[in-house]
């Protein structure tokens, strides 16, 4: 059932994955945290993928816990307990957690393509993203806090890296409504377009045509920035960079640049 609810094509290096379960909004249930957590990580292993794009399948990216989890928590039930998700041995453990932060763990760049809604859970499976292109009319809301609840696929630690402590405590602690234009002048989004998932798409695809192994160290890198002492930057950045020069890929970039024609990279 899981692996119904998580599409993944992969072309040319660019995973496209999309959660399915239109008919609900791409809620959460059980079956849905199992299938997220199951896609990360299967991509995490195949190493022919350079980009993934992340969306929802109609028009919505993902409207949060569906009503069954909520009822559940009347009775003290945590639903997304009990989906059979495998193991991690990343910083986050719960499911929830899981679901949002496994994007964060790929080491290739995550694009979240952001129609609709995404509230709630929605939101922080998409803050899971490097980068997030959303539509002038989506919605986006933390909005745990309507249901007497709190921000905890994650979204309580990487919001502020975001938008910034005070609004990130704003908009926790309203559940306020943001449109798309809103969320990009906050940072909550990178960008604005019409059609997010084909914009996401293109950029995969320019991102996916450079070196692979650059690619990598380069969010290796911008990951680590604020969250190290700068000398462990510092000493990284020369480590990727010793890493880099000379290597087969790094030479194919050059030499494809000097030869006026499209590189052809390695994966491995």
């Amino acid at each position: 059932m899981s692996e119904q609810r998580v599409l993944i094509e992969v072309t040319d290096g660019v995973a496209d994955v999309r959660l399915n379960r239109a008919e609900k909004r791409n809620a959460l249930d059980p079956a849905m945290f199992a299938g997220i957590v199951e896609a990360g990580e299967t991509l995490k292993k195949d190493p022919s993928v350079r980009v993934v794009v992340l969306s929802g399948e109609g028009p919505d990216f993902c409207a949060g816990l569906d009503f069954g989890s909520f009822r559940a928590m009347r009775d003290g039930e945590r639903l997304s307990a009990s989906a059979a998700v495998p193991p991690g041995n990343g910083p986050a453990k719960a499911t929830g957690q899981r679901a949002a932060y496994v994007w964060a763990e790929l080491e290739v760049p995550v694009i979240a393509a952001v129609t609709g809604n995404a509230l709630g859970g929605g939101l922080q499976i998409a803050l899971g993203a490097d980068i997030r292109i959303v539509s002038p009319d989506a919605t986006l809301s933390v909005f745990e806090v309507a249901w007497g609840l709190i921000p905890d696929m994650t979204g309580s630690q990487l919001l502020p890296e975001l938008v910034g402590r005070d609004v990130a405590k704003e908009l926790t602690l309203t559940a306020r409504k943001v449109g798309g234009e809103e969320a990009v002048a906050i940072g909550l989004a990178t960008k604005l377009d019409p059609e997010p998932r084909k914009a996401a798409l293109a950029l995969a695809r320019s991102i996916a045509a450079r070196n692979p192994h650059a690619v990598r160290a380069a969010k290796r890198l911008l990951d680590m920035a604020g969250r190290v002492d700068l000398g462990t930057g510092f000493a990284a950045e020369q480590t990727e960079i010793s890493a880099l020069i000379g290597s087969p890929n790094q030479v194919e970039a050059v030499t494809a640049s000097f030869e006026k024609r499209a590189p052809v990279f390695k994966d491995v």
